[in-house]
């Protein structure tokens, strides 16, 4: 197994990472909250991209992983400077961004920091603009005064521990949103969304959709597969996503 190499970044932080040279664009994955890189879908696209001879980068935001700080100091804005940083330092030419979840919102983000880079975008269960309308707008009164005298509130997750959603996080988020206005994507673009996802909802697949202008946009509902759409199907159907939108070139 590859040591894992580290870049410190203009904001200080230090971001853990694997990169595999290769023929271009590079695939790069964008991983969800509180994942990181050595997860499922990560790591078997890694292998898949090594297989093929192409270009491929995994990364930890900080708070995250191997990468320095705490979960609980970052926010959505943090974390886009980081795809950033990772980006600029770690490829050249154009890119394939594959974002799974919150890793979706930050796709969406570097399309508009970076259009002319991107060539192809597939996400996964993307959970764009998810701090508002899926956190603050299920808080309720006693959580948003919670939120406001103790600076966090803690969350029930189906996956591992609370989530500790704070203050910062929800106030950076709408300064991050992206389903207010229509996101220009003019590059190919693969949604992908399981039915079965308890955390994602297919309205906001479909919402997503609807805001998203471009000429070779598609969303692919899979029935029963769930939010963390890793099964052997899954990953199939992802290899065969970052094929479609690289071969749409």
């Amino acid at each position: 197994m590859a040591a894992t190499d580290f870049l410190e970044t203009a904001q200080g932080r230090r971001l853990a990472y694997h990169k595999s040279d290769g023929a271009g664009p590079t695939v790069v994955f964008l991983g969800g909250l509180k994942s990181d890189m050595e997860g499922t879908k990560a790591v078997h696209l890694e292998a898949w991209a090594k297989a093929r001879g192409q270009a491929f980068l995994r990364f930890d935001y900080s708070g995250h992983g191997e990468s320095s700080g705490k979960f609980e100091d970052g926010c959505i804005g943090d974390w886009h400077e980081d795809a950033l940083a990772a980006i600029a330092a770690l490829t050249d030419g154009p890119l394939i961004v594959v974002g799974s979840s919150m890793g979706g919102w930050q796709a969406l983000l570097l399309a508009k920091a970076m259009p002319d880079r991107i060539a192809g975008m597939v996400t996964i269960a993307a959970a764009p603009d998810f701090t508002e309308d899926g956190y603050w707008a299920s808080f309720s009164d006693t959580q948003k005064q919670v939120l406001e005298t103790e600076g966090y509130v803690e969350l029930p997750s189906d996956y591992m521990e609370p989530y500790i959603i704070t203050k910062r996080m929800i106030e950076d988020g709408r300064q991050q949103l992206v389903l207010r206005d229509a996101i220009n994507l003019q590059f190919p673009v693969r949604f992908l969304q399981g039915t079965a996802d308890t955390a994602v909802s297919t309205a906001t697949a479909v919402r997503l959709v609807e805001h998203a202008t471009g000429s070779d946009i598609r969303l692919l509902l899979v029935k029963d597969a769930d939010h963390r759409f890793s099964d052997g199907p899954c990953l199939e159907i992802i290899e065969n996503a970052v094929l479609e939108v690289m071969d749409a070139q």
